[in-house]
């Protein structure tokens, strides 16, 4: 194992070890965005910034060079145990994770701030299952209604027969700055700080273009709504689900996206490869991610996180008095 002293600084670069306590007041972009690394790898964090590819940067480095790691340091691979979690996608060293399984993690105030888009790999994960493993040769969604109506769409389908729309839009989790309300109330829920909240350039097919093409009005008399069900599912086979107003569905000002890119890339595993749903100005929890079925129905989605979850009530209200159902009179 590498073995560490509390008051020194040590990071790694391939097999090399460097001790960089001395340099750590020196480095150009600040203490705080080196000690992101201590005791870790340094490329992760080097990618986030072009200048550590120049030749000298690594030059520097080797200045401080102390050793090399021995072959056993280098990671095992996944063991093939029963943890559903086993298949989840790697993640970088900089988040500061609030949960492993399922993982729910968030990127420091420090690297947050830097720039108006979050890259992909620092944007908060918020996970309530395991990552699927999908295909993305055999994915199909499903879009769904009354009387029968119902489309598969592979995805090159999705790419080829609506025309793709971007939009720049924040998500952020309900939870977000939880660790600060706990500290005026006791709440209940992962202590999220600051971080779950981050902003990406999406692109992908709008959700009114589908369910047009699909033959629903852009008008529906009565109260409806659009669920989704996503690829994640607990140990009994239930997935993940969310709905929002029909209305907003297919309403062209809302841009609401059947995302397949974010920031110019196909979508990472963690935050919802191949498709997820993106619904601008709405709380995170309904843009759910791995989409696998879109249904126009006259009730909300009767998924947990839903009916019995990610609903807000005023302060008089707490877990042993939540009216959860519409249907159940506070």
């Amino acid at each position: 194992m590498l073995l560490l002293r509390a008051d020194r600084v040590w990071v790694t670069h391939g097999t090399e070890v460097f001790d960089v306590t001395d340099f750590v007041e020196l480095h150009p972009g600040g203490a705080d965005k080196i000690l992101l690394a201590a005791g870790g790898a340094l490329e992760p964090f080097w990618a986030l910034y072009a200048v550590h590819s120049q030749p000298h940067v690594l030059e520097l480095l080797r200045e401080y060079k102390v050793g090399e790691l021995s072959p056993e340091e280098a990671p095992p691979a996944a063991a093939a145990t029963g943890d559903p979690f086993a298949g989840d996608p790697p993640r970088h060293p900089g988040l500061r994770v609030n949960s492993q399984k399922p993982f729910n993690a968030e990127p420091p105030a420090e690297l947050l701030a830097e720039r108006f888009l979050t890259p992909n790999e620092l944007f908060f994960t918020r996970n309530h299952l395991p990552v699927p493993a999908v295909d993305p040769g055999s994915y199909r969604l499903r879009v769904e209604g009354p009387g029968g109506r119902a489309l598969s769409l592979s995805l090159p389908e999705l790419r080829s027969r609506f025309p793709k729309h971007e939009v720049t839009a924040t998500l952020q989790c309900a939870g977000n700055r939880r660790a600060e309300m706990s500290q005026v109330r006791p709440v209940k829920g992962l202590p999220w700080d600051i971080g779950a909240i981050s902003t990406a350039r999406w692109g992908g097919a709008r959700l009114r273009d589908v369910l047009l093409h699909a033959g629903f009005e852009e008008e529906r008399e009565g109260e409806w709504h659009v669920c989704f069900e996503g690829l994640d599912a607990d140990a009994g086979g239930a997935p993940y689900g969310a709905s929002i107003p029909y209305g907003r569905a297919v309403s062209p000002a809302a841009d609401v996206l059947l995302a397949y890119e974010m920031n110019g890339e196909e979508l990472p595993r963690d935050h919802g490869f191949p498709v997820r749903v993106v619904v601008p100005g709405v709380v995170g929890a309904r843009s759910v991610k791995w989409l696998r079925r879109v249904a126009v129905s006259p009730a909300e989605s009767p998924s947990h996180w839903q009916q019995n979850d990610y609903k807000g009530f005023s302060p008089c209200v707490d877990w042993d008095t939540t009216p959860y159902s519409p249907q159940k009179p506070p």
